[in-house]
């Protein structure tokens, strides 16, 4: 995640919670952030056999769960010049669930690039954003599960970092019609946070968004906050612009995002998988399913209301 700042609460609701057990979607999530966060993942740059890498695992795991691409191929290549004019060539992954009544679509994305390999240490990103992509896949397991009405557009990008790069790839050339697309759901960071909160950003612009998450978080294994969507507490606390959403945001699209604020590792090479802490990470995780299967069951109302 693109962050300015250390971030200040800026909740506009918070509800306790009961960690329960569960089993089922979500389960190897714990595993995909170890994994993508491992050391030969070289902190997963663009271009890099790092990247390469992780692209294969995350490949592994959409067979896994039995996901298909839009077309001949997951992989959407594009490319982009650096400040020094290099030429980086960027990957994303786009999977697509079929709805059973098709219609609108809803887009759940997370990056899966990282810093790389800086002055000799690996940036590993566990959280930023091994998490996110595991949450995706989460995600993508529990409409297998529960097949949905719309069409979940799976879309794990790349170059977050240097730009929302792949984001923007994807918006200029999407796998489907722009005007299809009625939301989409953005993770980045989901797996730290020692007060047990969690945010959902997104229901300041599209109000309409906020009686579907205020349920979620009445029932959410976390404490899910609303917030970070004004300049109330300063810009550098709106998360508007901060990631990949904001690809979509620049071209109408509706949009929540799902992270936690920022932690003593973020952006440093200690954002390692041993920081991780399990327990609230599975919760989040199984927060973020609850909120994506309710978001998608209004997905007719989401649109009619925003005239998409």
């Amino acid at each position: 995640m693109i962050r300015l700042s250390s971030l200040t609460a800026a909740a506009v609701l918070s509800l306790a919670i009961v960690a329960p057990a569960f089993a089922g979607p979500g389960d190897k999530a714990i595993d995909d952030v170890r994994i993508l966060s491992a050391d030969d993942m070289q902190g997963r740059a663009p271009g890099t056999p790092g990247s390469e890498k992780a692209r294969a695992y995350i490949l592994s795991r959409f067979a896994e769960i039995g996901l298909k691409p839009i077309g001949e191929t997951f992989e959407q290549p594009f490319s982009y010049a650096k400040r020094d004019g290099a030429t980086v060539n960027g990957i994303n992954l786009v999977a697509r669930i079929k709805g059973s009544q098709g219609g609108k679509a809803m887009v759940v994305s997370a990056h899966y690039d990282h810093l790389g390999v800086r002055g000799g240490e690996i940036y590993n990103g566990a959280d930023d954003n091994a998490s996110g992509v595991a949450g995706l896949l989460a995600v993508a397991e529990a409409f297998k599960a529960r097949p949905p009405k719309h069409d979940v557009i799976l879309a794990v990008v790349d170059a977050e970092e240097g730009g929302l790069r792949g984001a923007r790839a994807f918006v200029a050339a999407p796998p489907v019609p722009l005007a299809s697309i009625a939301l989409d759901i953005n993770f980045d960071m989901l797996s730290k946070n020692p007060k047990n909160e969690l945010f959902v950003s997104g229901t300041a612009p599209f109000p309409y968004l906020k009686p579907i998450l205020v349920k979620v978080a009445t029932t959410a294994p976390v404490t899910l906050k609303l917030g970070h969507d004004t300049d109330a507490d300063g810009k550098e606390n709106n998360w508007t612009s901060q990631s990949d959403h904001y690809a979509f945001a620049e071209n109408g699209v509706p949009w929540v995002y799902f992270g936690v604020e920022d932690h003593p590792e973020y952006h440093k090479p200690t954002d390692d998988f041993a920081t991780v802490p399990r327990d609230f990470f599975k919760r989040s995780v199984a927060t973020v399913i609850q909120a994506s299967q309710a978001l998608e069951r209004n997905l007719d109302d989401i649109s009619k209301t925003s005239g998409r």
